[in-house]
């Protein structure tokens, strides 16, 4: 017993003083280990290669995830804040929000031609053309992509993405970029509620608090002006914007599930055919009747719709690849903050006065949707870091209380006297 008892004494002193130095590759119950085991045992605890570079490795990898997350952020912002503020300008001579939408959705082909160029330039192991898009068209079923799914699955979706994009260009109309881009983010709300009700996913308190500050955001923007006039009616056209993005979100998540980087090229590019060739009917009747009229092609801003086409493809391309490189909270920053992006641009350019309820509503917006970002385990994640901070101060104390007690016992043997630790 008084062997086991001071061998333990021994032990426990030794991890301590090894603590207190930094012994590199220290652990608790070193010194006792290092005695059982042998000398192979004692190698790899002192020369621990193998875990230095996985610990090099995750870093340099969380690293270049952070680097791209950046210019991820700072690539969808920019694609989002031009795209509406070429709108506002094309609206000056060019009042056809439906033609735009349009074309500016025929564009969609072009996102898969995009994603396979990628994948000829960085894929080690290349594939044919027809090979990729067997193996991306599995998005509609083993069967691939038949006509009886391309009419049943694209026709709902492609008529929500249109619907979704000609609201957004009617109530740049009514409102500012600033207001529309702000309403907008009340989507991430819209489909928090639409995926617990239809999908019936994990209800979170925190995320019902977030759709009730952007219902209240919705009230305060549309109180703005006295719900009357133009501001009320641009105010329903975001806010059916962003219910229709919403559907289309939940939709897809409940019909088709996740889909990777190559699959969700080849179903936007599908989109962007059935856009050409079942929707092209609207814009000639809407030119006919003349609710959408133009005096000739020639006298149309080629380079306004092209800019804002290009922009749009951009952002879509953006945030499917960003999923990718980066983490995803980050791409849902990055439309964020396209709302401060279009309020400097609209105040040094517009000279637009905000008004403080306004900036109020827009306020509580932006912090709905951040909310919204909070992962399912937030509340668990908030108290085991909390329980960490409150293991590593009670460490650091006892450290600390260790290491002026070494001192002591080194002082007093110099002195010519051994203090007998009790059992």
């Amino acid at each position: 017993m008084d062997v086991k008892a001071a061998s333990n004494g021994v032990s426990t002193i030794e991890d301590r003083i090894l603590r207190i130095t930094g012994y590199y590759g220290y652990y608790p119950g070193y010194s006792s280990h290092q005695r059982g085991d042998g000398l192979s045992n004692r190698t790899e605890n002192i020369n621990p290669d193998n875990n230095v570079k996985t610990r090099c490795q995750t870093c340099i990898s969380a690293f270049f995830k952070i680097f791209w997350g950046f210019l991820v952020i700072l690539s969808v912002s920019s694609s989002w804040v031009g795209t509406t503020q070429i709108v506002k300008v094309t609206y000056k001579n060019f009042h056809c929000p439906f033609f735009m939408t349009w074309f500016s959705t025929n564009w969609n082909i072009m996102f898969f031609p995009v994603y396979y160029s990628g994948h000829l330039a960085s894929a080690q192991e290349k594939q044919t053309l027809i090979k990729k898009i067997r193996e991306c068209s599995r998005i509609f079923g083993e069967e691939g992509l038949t006509l009886r799914l391309f009419l049943k699955r694209t026709a709902p979706f492609s008529i929500l993405w249109t619907l979704t994009n000609y609201l957004y260009l009617l109530a740049l109309k009514k409102l500012t970029a600033t207001d529309v881009s702000a309403l907008f983010c009340c989507n991430k709300a819209f489909v928090f509620l639409l995926s617990w009700i239809v999908l019936k996913d994990k209800f979170m308190g925190v995320r019902i608090v977030a759709a009730i500050m952007a219902i209240t955001g919705i009230v305060m923007m549309a109180y703005a002006d006295g719900f009357h006039g133009d501001s009320i009616i641009g105010v329903a056209l975001v806010v059916g914007s962003a219910s229709t993005s919403a559907l289309y979100k939940v939709l897809f998540k409940m019909f088709l599930g996740s889909a990777n980087f190559g699959e969700a090229a080849y179903f936007i590019s599908t989109l962007g055919f059935f856009n050409l060739i079942f929707i092209s009917s609207a814009p000639v009747i809407l030119y006919f009747t003349k609710v959408e009229y133009w005096s000739s092609f020639s006298a149309l801003p080629w380079g306004y719709l092209c800019g804002v086409a290009g922009l749009w493809l951009a952002f879509n391309i953006l945030v499917n690849v960003g999923v990718v490189l980066t983490y995803p909270i980050l791409i849902s920053i990055g439309t964020v903050l396209s709302v401060p992006g279009n309020a400097a641009v609209d105040l040094m350019k517009h000279e637009v006065i905000f008004s403080m309820v306004r900036l109020t509503a827009t306020t509580i917006i932006c912090i709905g949707f951040l909310l919204m970002l909070l992962p399912e385990e937030w509340d668990e994640i908030t108290l085991r870091f909390i329980n960490r901070l409150k293991e590593k101060k009670n460490e650091d104390q006892t450290e600390d209380t260790t290491e002026s007690s070494v001192h002591t016992r080194s002082r007093s043997r110099a002195n010519g006297t051994i203090s007998i630790p009790l059992a």
